[in-house]
């Protein structure tokens, strides 16, 4: 099909690979490319509006293509998990480092792993059953259960097991993310660069779609026809402008807050690329520290600052008022200056992430395969992590954005 006949949805790394392999036009909502991988400047810090937008992976064709464009520099994973009450760090993944922790404590918990070795896991149970199989009540009391009531806004006893990979069982693994790659000149030149190989029409927000006619409206007030669709948009978003009907339960997701902050530096600010805090007043699940990359874009304006973002996870659906956005963000200050970690603050950056975190759901709900099938018929194919529903990273969301076809 000629690319003058598929409309692509969405300038995020999928649509902007997507749009480099068909040569098809992009529709982007916003006036700027690469979705949550947007970088951008504020008082003379250079945030991400995503947080911290590693990339992970292996496949060497997909990194031979981000090379190509903009050279990536590789960084050994450091991360651990703190607990402010007792001061403690613990390298991740906290399984394969029991010995920081009391020792009544890692030897019950130690014991806890080893007893369901060989046995069978339902596969219709939740995430949360999933966790106390493979880690035992002990280790799930202590980390895991208060992490993923945060991590997941509390739906981790409603939802299914899925990137189960992020939580590695074995005890020989470090982790699925053990290395990382970050661009020499920073993620914004590398999305340039793939913007700069695409047609994208900027400030074009859909409002609907008329599957009859296969015409596409816009916000501004102007249409489109199309023969084909290729949608990075969430695939719940999609439902909605296409106004279809799925007669299945639909699948949850969290939205995330992600809170971009510049300070000075407080003594006890740690050299941890994140943290997972499982316990805290505000509520956030991860504070990573974009200065600890020794990357010159990432870095802070002097030694004696520090740039890091925070992430509050809530349930999909549930947008909070600005007016408890400021205070989260009054408390998260708070909490960061009483760890220490920061003194006086700069500037504070908050950006909202309506679907961040999809998932499914233990009773094996047929809403997202139903949904793509419709869409599939329909001559629209979902792409990506959102338009597909699914987890997956930098790497992966480009890879699909260049194999598409």
């Amino acid at each position: 099909m000629s690319n003058k006949k598929i409309v692509i949805l969405g300038a995020g790394v999928t649509g902007l690979a997507a749009g480099i392999k068909t040569g098809a036009s992009i529709y982007e909502a916003n006036s700027y490319p690469g979705g949550l991988c947007h970088s951008y400047i504020k008082n003379d810090y250079y945030f991400e509006k995503g947080g911290g937008r590693w990339i992970f992976g292996t496949d060497k064709k997909t990194l031979k293509f981000i090379n190509s464009l903009s050279p990536l520099k590789y960084y050994q994973r450091k991360s651990a998990v703190f607990f402010p009450k007792e001061k403690l760090y613990i390298p991740y993944p906290l399984q394969n480092h029991l010995s920081y922790l009391p020792k009544r404590i890692s030897q019950k918990a130690l014991y806890e792993m080893k007893k369901n070795n060989n046995k069978k896991f339902s596969p219709e149970a939740s995430l949360a059953d999933w966790l106390t199989f493979n880690f035992g009540k002990t280790l799930c009391q202590t980390f895991f259960f208060p992490l993923h009531q945060l991590y997941t806004a509390g739906l981790y006893t409603q939802i299914a097991p899925q990137d189960t990979f992020k939580t590695p069982v074995n005890k020989r693994s470090s982790g699925y993310n053990q290395t990382f790659a970050y661009p020499k000149k920073g993620l914004s030149d590398l999305i340039k660069k793939m913007a700069k190989k695409c047609k994208i029409n900027y400030n074009k927000k859909v409002k609907n779609i008329s599957l009859k006619k296969k015409e596409i409206f816009f916000t501004d007030g102007s249409k489109l026809k199309y023969q084909r669709i290729i949608s990075t948009l969430p695939l719940s978003q999609m439902i909605k402008i296409a106004k279809i009907t799925i007669n299945e339960t639909p699948l949850p997701y969290n939205s995330i807050m992600v809170v971009n902050i510049g300070a000075k530096k407080g003594k006890n600010c740690p050299s941890y690329h994140w943290l997972y805090t499982p316990k805290n007043k505000p509520g956030f699940y991860r504070v990573g520290f974009y200065s600890n990359v020794e990357n010159p874009l990432l870095l802070s304006p002097s030694k004696e600052k520090v740039k890091l973002y925070v992430e509050k996870a809530f349930v999909g659906g549930e947008t909070p008022s600005d007016k408890k956005i400021k205070k989260i963000v009054e408390k998260i200050i708070k909490e960061l200056q009483d760890w220490q970690f920061i003194k006086e603050v700069e500037v504070v950056d908050v950006n909202w992430i309506e679907t961040a975190y999809t998932w499914s759901l233990p009773n094996n709900s047929k809403w997202r395969e139903k949904a793509l099938k419709v869409f599939q018929e329909e001559n629209i194919w979902q792409i990506g992590r959102y338009g597909r529903w699914q987890f997956q990273g930098v790497l992966e969301s480009i890879k699909e954005g260049l194999n598409f076809l």
